[in-house]
């Protein structure tokens, strides 16, 4: 964390003090008054007393002005980020679950049709683009039989939850919990419809990868001495494969797991922008279009929370997996 802060602040150096400073105008009055903030924030400090001013300034959520959002960047975060951590929470667990369960399947059943099906549809689905995928996926359910419509919500309850009315509290961000908790079922239901084809995109085009990894692994654990043991003692091949081999089989697939939940926290940027999601994905879009720098540096501080943070769950489920690295 101390080295990509310290690499993503040297990449603000380029920019001259004004530049910078132009980061905390919010205001058209504020932008006549450069001088006052470059001695504010001191821009016009040595380089090292410029990093622990910026540091203390983030670590108060003092990132800077959004032009794309027309608000701060901790604000705008904070309305943008749920939409995202929604689509995470629901893809993931069909992501692995559907790759650990056809990855078995397939080292298994090596060589048969069942091994030949899930290879065909882990190349294909690694191959395909995810913006071409989505927007299939859309002309077919939405374009021709009119399900699964884009967006977060329908028009009708979206004036309602966005509304300036005490009808709907959003407890969350995520419309699939607050409309449990406002009482307003049909708010849940009507999220979980939008959330139908962007899920179903991602499980397709990254639990291949995951699925690939899993045979893999099974494939090696299944030619192993303690296993070909275990069968010639007369223990059940079920409980040899489920128990024994799939078991170690998941600890390379924990990694890769790992690193795509991460991905997914980044935000899918082809899957919000077809799917009309306003998520942290579209919005670094949008961002980057315009150059909106501040959103940009602050996006990629998150992102290295987010995959050190992940890195730190994949180190202790190892330890729960493998009873071997707790020895260790």
């Amino acid at each position: 964390m101390f080295g990509v802060s310290f690499i993503i602040f040297g990449l603000q150096m380029t920019f001259s003090p004004e530049r910078r400073a132009m980061v905390f105008v919010t205001t058209p009055q504020q932008s006549k008054n450069i001088p006052v903030l470059i001695k504010k924030y001191g821009f016009d400090q040595p380089f090292y007393k410029q990093y622990f001013t910026w540091l203390k300034e983030v670590s108060k959520g003092h990132l800077g002005y959004s032009l794309v959002a027309s608000d701060s960047v901790w604000r705008a975060f904070l309305r943008y980020f749920p939409i995202t951590l929604e689509l995470t929470l629901f893809a993931s667990p069909c992501i692995i679950l559907f790759g650990v369960w056809l990855g078995t399947k397939a080292g298994q059943k090596s060589n048969t049709a069942v091994d030949h099906f899930t290879r065909i549809f882990s190349i294909v689905g690694w191959s395909l683009p995810t913006f071409l995928f989505s927007l299939v996926l859309l002309m077919i359910f939405y374009g021709y039989f009119r399900i699964f419509p884009p967006g977060v919500l329908g028009d009708e309850l979206s004036m309602l939850v966005y509304g300036n009315t005490s009808e709907f509290i959003r407890y969350t961000g995520m419309f699939t919990v607050d409309g449990i908790l406002n009482g307003r079922l049909d708010v849940t239901l009507e999220a979980l419809k939008h959330l139908v084809l962007p899920v179903l995109t991602e499980c397709v085009v990254i639990c291949a990868l995951l699925m690939r990894v899993m045979r893999s692994g099974m494939l090696e654990e299944m030619s192993k001495d303690y296993v070909i043991t275990a069968r010639a003692k007369g223990v059940d091949k079920q409980t040899t494969i489920l128990k024994h081999a799939r078991r170690n089989a998941l600890i390379p697939v924990i990694t890769v797991a790992g690193q795509l939940v991460a991905a997914l926290m980044e935000g899918a940027i082809a899957v919000e922008i077809i799917f009309n999601r306003k998520g942290i994905g579209w919005w670094m879009a949008s961002s980057a279009i315009q150059l909106d720098m501040p959103v940009l540096m602050s996006m990629c501080l998150f992102f290295a929370i987010v995959f050190v943070t992940a890195n730190l769950i994949v180190d202790i489920i190892y330890a729960y997996i493998d009873p071997r690295i707790r020895l260790s």
